[in-house]
C-alpha cells in the first residue's frame, strides 16, 4: 500500500512538472511583430541638433535666444544620403532637447524655429527630414526631451498634459514615425522646479497615437537602454528584462542588468546601443580631428549588432546644417569594410547535417536546403555539422537564431576541425537576432555547432562563416 502511494506521489509530481514546464514554454516572453521589425533594422543614425550646434553646449540651459539657430545651408537630404551611404536604416533626430527649442513650429512652446531668424521663422527641420527619409527609403524617429528648461509650465501636473499634446502635435504632422526616443533626464525648469514625469499615462497615450510606433528609454517599453552611451552591449546579451518595481528615468535596474538584459525575464526588451561618432552629442568644430574611424565604427559593431543589439550611431550636424565631410567619410568607409567582411560566406557550399532532426538525422542537405529548413519555425537542430568541399581560413561566424517565438538558446559551442582533428572550441550562451564571433583564424574544413536552451526548439535560421581582415577582430 505504502509502495502504490509512492508511486502515485511520483507520477503526480512529474505530471506537475511536466505542467509548469509547458505553462513556462507557453508563457515565454516573445517579439511583438513591431519589435520584430525593429530588430531587422540593426544600424541607424541619431541626429543631435539645436541650438547647442550654435552655442557649443552639450546641454542648453534653456534660455537661449531663438535667433542664435540659423542654419543657412541646411540640407536633410544630404544627410539622408550619408545615411544611406553608410549602411544605416533610419535617423532619429532630437525634435526637442532639453534647452526645450522645438525643431519644428510647434503651438504649444514659444521656443521653436517659428521664433528664430532661420528662413524668416518659415522653416521645419522635421517637415523637411521626414520627406527626405520617405524620398531615400529610411525610417524617421524622433526624440522628444521630458526636460524642458524653457517651457514655463514646467515643474506643474499642467506639463504632463502639454507634453502629451506635444507628441501627438508631431505624430499628426510627420507620420510615420518608426521609432519614439524617451530620455530620463529630469532637472530644473525655468521656474526652478523638477517635473514628475507621468510615463505611464504618456505610454498609454502613445499606444493610442501610433501602435506600429516602438518606443525606447531605459527600461522600454519595447526597447531599453543598454547602460551606457559607449555602444557596447553586454556578452551575454538577453532579451529578456524584468521591469516591475522599477521607474524610467531615475529608478531604473542597475546599468549591468541593462547591459546584459535578465536571463529569465518576463518582458521582451531587447537593447539599443546609442553612441556618438565624435565625443560630445553635439557638432564642435574643435572635434573634427577625433571622429572615429572606420575600424573603430566596426569594433563597435560587433560589439552592438554582433551581439544581438542594434546600434544607433550619432552623427550631429555641423552650423552649416550639413553632416561634416570627416564624419561622411568615416561612415562611407565603415560601410565598405561591412560590404568587404561579410562579401564571401565560406559555408555557402557546404553539406550540412543536422543532427538534432530525426527527418534528417542520416542525410546531409546542401547550404542552401539547410537555410529553407532552417527558418521554418518549431525546427529541432541542436546539433549541426557543416562539411565544406575545400577548406578555408576561417576567423569569423555569425549566427542568427528564430526568435519570432523567444530567445530559446542559452548556451552554444562552436568546434572547428580540420583533417578530422579538432583544432578549435568557441563557446558562448546567448544568441538572439544576430551573434558575431571573431577569433584568431584557422584552416578548417568542418563546422560543428552544438546548441541546448530551454526548450527542444532550438532553431538558427543561418550560420555563416568569413574570412574578416585580422585587424578587424573583436578588439577589448
Amino acid at each position: 500500500m505504502v509502495m502504490n502511494n509512492r508511486i502515485i506521489w511520483i507520477v503526480m509530481m512529474i505530471q506537475l512538472y511536466c505542467s509548469v514546464a509547458f505553462t513556462q514554454k507557453q508563457i515565454l516572453p516573445k517579439p511583438n511583430k513591431h519589435q520584430l521589425a525593429w530588430h531587422e533594422m540593426e544600424f541607424y543614425l541619431f541626429v543631435h541638433f539645436g541650438p547647442n550646434t550654435f552655442t557649443g553646449l552639450e546641454w542648453g540651459h534653456g534660455d537661449e535666444a531663438e535667433a542664435i539657430f540659423n542654419p543657412t545651408q541646411l540640407d536633410c537630404n544630404q544627410w539622408a544620403r550619408t545615411a544611406k551611404a553608410s549602411g544605416a536604416k533610419g535617423i532619429i533626430i532630437t525634435a526637442k532637447h532639453h534647452d526645450g527649442f522645438c525643431l519644428w513650429p510647434s503651438q504649444y512652446s514659444k521656443h521653436t524655429v517659428r521664433e528664430s531668424i532661420w528662413k524668416n521663422g518659415q522653416g521645419d527641420v522635421l517637415k523637411e527630414l521626414s520627406e527626405a527619409c520617405k524620398s531615400h527609403g529610411l525610417k524617421f524617429g524622433v526624440y522628444i526631451s521630458p526636460w524642458d528648461r524653457n517651457h514655463p509650465e514646467y515643474g506643474t501636473p499642467k506639463y504632463n498634459d502639454i507634453y502629451i499634446n506635444t507628441m501627438k502635435e508631431i505624430f499628426d504632422r510627420y507620420s510615420p514615425i518608426w521609432e519614439l526616443w524617451w530620455d530620463g533626464a529630469n532637472g530644473e525648469g525655468p521656474n526652478g522646479k523638477k517635473q514628475v514625469y507621468d510615463f505611464a499615462l504618456f505610454e498609454r497615450e502613445m499606444r493610442k497615437i501610433s501602435r506600429s510606433t516602438v518606443i525606447f528609454s531605459d527600461i522600454g517599453p519595447d526597447i531599453r537602454w543598454i547602460g551606457n552611451e559607449r555602444g557596447i552591449v553586454g556578452d551575454p546579451n538577453w532579451n529578456y528584462l524584468d521591469t516591475t518595481g522599477f521607474k524610467r528615468g531615475h529608478g531604473a535596474p542597475h546599468v549591468d542588468t541593462l547591459n546584459h538584459g535578465n536571463y529569465n525575464g518576463r518582458h521582451w526588451i531587447p537593447g539599443e546601443c546609442d553612441v556618438s561618432i565624435r565625443p560630445g552629442w553635439f557638432y564642435h568644430k574643435e572635434e573634427d580631428d577625433r571622429v572615429k574611424s572606420a575600424e573603430q565604427l566596426f569594433n563597435l559593431y560587433l560589439k552592438s549588432v554582433g551581439r544581438g543589439a542594434n546600434l544607433l550611431l550619432n552623427v550631429p550636424p555641423d552650423p552649416r546644417g550639413l553632416i561634416h565631410t570627416t564624419d561622411s567619410t568615416a561612415l562611407i568607409q565603415f560601410k565598405k569594410l561591412i560590404d568587404q567582411s561579410f562579401a564571401q560566406n565560406l559555408l555557402q557550399t557546404s553539406m550540412v547535417k543536422m543532427d538534432g532532426d530525426r527527418k534528417t538525422r542520416a542525410a546531409f542537405l546542401n547550404y542552401s536546403s539547410f537555410l529553407q529548413k532552417a527558418k521554418r519555425v518549431n525546427s529541432n537542430m541542436p546539433t549541426l555539422r557543416f562539411e565544406l568541399k575545400k577548406e578555408a581560413f576561417i576567423n569569423c561566424l555569425v549566427l542568427q537564431e528564430t526568435i519570432i517565438d523567444g530567445q530559446f538558446i542559452r548556451s552554444f559551442k562552436v568546434e572547428l576541425y580540420h583533417s578530422g582533428v579538432l583544432i578549435k572550441t568557441v563557446e558562448g550562451s546567448s544568441i538572439g537576432r544576430k551573434r558575431i564571433l571573431t577569433f584568431p583564424g584557422e584552416q578548417v574544413d568542418q563546422v560543428k555547432i552544438i546548441c541546448s536552451g530551454t526548450s527542444d526548439q532550438l532553431n538558427l535560421q543561418n550560420v555563416a562563416a568569413y574570412h574578416i581582415a585580422e585587424q578587424l577582430l573583436e578588439k577589448k
